[in-house]
């Protein structure tokens, strides 16, 4: 792995790490606004003390941080590998240039020691899975790598109810940030109560330390809610989304395919609207995350 010279002087003085990830760049809005989004999310984690570290593969070479010329070019760059667990290892071996998932970017994050990463929302179970089987690879992910995910919960095109189940059977931890309610990506309730709460941001770190002490594998799931200012309500999004799932099942959309389909549409069908509100999300996770990262580093003995 390389290490971006700002992310190896962090591990060097045991500065608090942020881990991000790159499909965001790649796959989830067009250039400028890509680049220009994933500089103001490392600024965010730089102001609340903690360093970022992007993370992706480029010329076949996992990519801890990134230079400031490496993260442009990946912005512009097209024909990205979307890269999940199944595929990381031939785009390293194939030499190729691959934005990471949640999935991935956990893999890569808990091989360099960074134990955060934020996120915009984590992938999960699929509308129509119990035929499709079309179940994201994140949800295992977290079930075995020691990762503490920040996110605005999982993406609002995914079935609730049905990633909540296979996070509980995975043993995943799954704590709503400050309030009850499970959010649901741009929305703050997905009319779900959480299984778990925590206030604080040391709160949320010592849990990590107490799961890694305790011997369990994996990591746990921060669903933070997108700020009351920017939310997108659930009964304005519901119809809209339905519809967008509809037009993919009618167009035979599948995979990794559908989750860029729906968002896409669900922008269109909002005029712009979805990605205003995805930027303030992923903006806020890492400003939790960071503050997270701050109070592991502070909390480094291990649980005896």
């Amino acid at each position: 792995m390389k290490y971006s010279a700002e992310v190896h002087e962090a591990k060097r003085l045991s500065k608090p790490i942020v881990a991000l990830e790159s499909t965001i760049i790649t796959h989830g809005m067009p250039y400028p606004q890509n680049l220009e989004t994933a500089r103001a999310v490392e600024e965010e984690v730089r102001a609340q003390g903690a360093v970022p570290a992007t993370i992706a593969v480029l010329r076949g070479v996992p990519h801890i941080g990134l230079a400031p010329a490496d993260l442009e070019a990946l912005a512009k760059a097209r024909d990205v590998w979307k890269l999940s667990r199944a595929d990381l290892a031939v785009a390293i071996a194939r030499g190729g240039m691959g934005a990471t998932t949640v999935a991935a970017t956990m893999i890569l994050a808990a091989r360099a020691g960074i134990e955060v990463f934020a996120t915009g929302g984590i992938g999960g179970v699929h509308q129509g899975a119990e035929e499709s089987f079309d179940v994201s690879a994140d949800l295992m992910e977290l079930a075995q790598t020691p990762v503490t995910v920040v996110s605005a919960g999982a993406k609002a095109i995914l079935d609730f109810e049905k990633t909540l189940e296979v996070l509980e059977t995975q043993g995943v931890p799954v704590i709503a940030y400050a309030q009850d309610a499970l959010p649901a990506f741009w929305s703050r309730d997905s009319g779900l109560t959480a299984p778990l709460r925590l206030d604080t941001p040391a709160e949320i770190a010592r849990a990590h330390r107490v799961r890694a002490g305790l011997g369990l594998p994996g990591g746990q799931l921060i669903a933070n809610p997108i700020p009351e200012k920017d939310e997108l309500t659930r009964e304005m999004l519901a119809p809209i989304i339905n519809a967008a799932q509809a037009r993919a099942d009618a167009q035979g959309i599948r995979g990794k395919a559908v989750t860029p389909f729906l968002l896409q549409t669900i922008f269109e069908e909002t005029a712009g609207k979805s990605l205003v509100a995805n930027i303030a999300l992923i903006l806020n996770n890492a400003r939790l995350a960071a503050q997270i990262a701050r109070a592991l580093a502070e909390d480094r003995p291990d649980v005896e």
